[in-house]
């Protein structure tokens, strides 16, 4: 499975997982749209326990709104560049789910 979650999301969910005997490795990531701080999860995950790490996701990975001052365009002209912050939901998580051919621990 990899879990892209926001970055004040990771710790407690990387805590979580340990909690429930999953390893995990956590990559710094991030965001395209608003250039915020992201952590990829990545945990390999039997396909009976693909519903107990989602819940652990849901629960610990929350959506919020947050004031964001748009950055400015490179190429689009400024004029209609909005200067004043703005609110947009940032958080919770995307997940991929994943079937893997082959893994190896060396």
């Amino acid at each position: 499975m990899l879990a892209v979650v926001q970055g004040k999301d990771s710790g407690r969910l990387m805590e979580a997982l340990t909690e429930i005997d999953m390893q995990s490795t956590m990559l710094a990531s991030t965001g395209g749209f608003l250039r915020e701080g992201n952590a990829t999860i990545l945990t390999v995950v039997e396909d009976d326990q693909v519903e107990k790490v989602l819940e652990v996701i849901r629960r610990t990975c929350h959506r919020r709104e947050q004031l964001m001052t748009p950055i400015p365009p490179v190429v689009e002209p400024v004029d209609s560049y909005v200067t004043y912050p703005v609110k947009v939901e940032v958080g919770g998580a995307i997940i991929f789910v994943v079937n893997v051919e082959r893994m190896e621990r060396v």
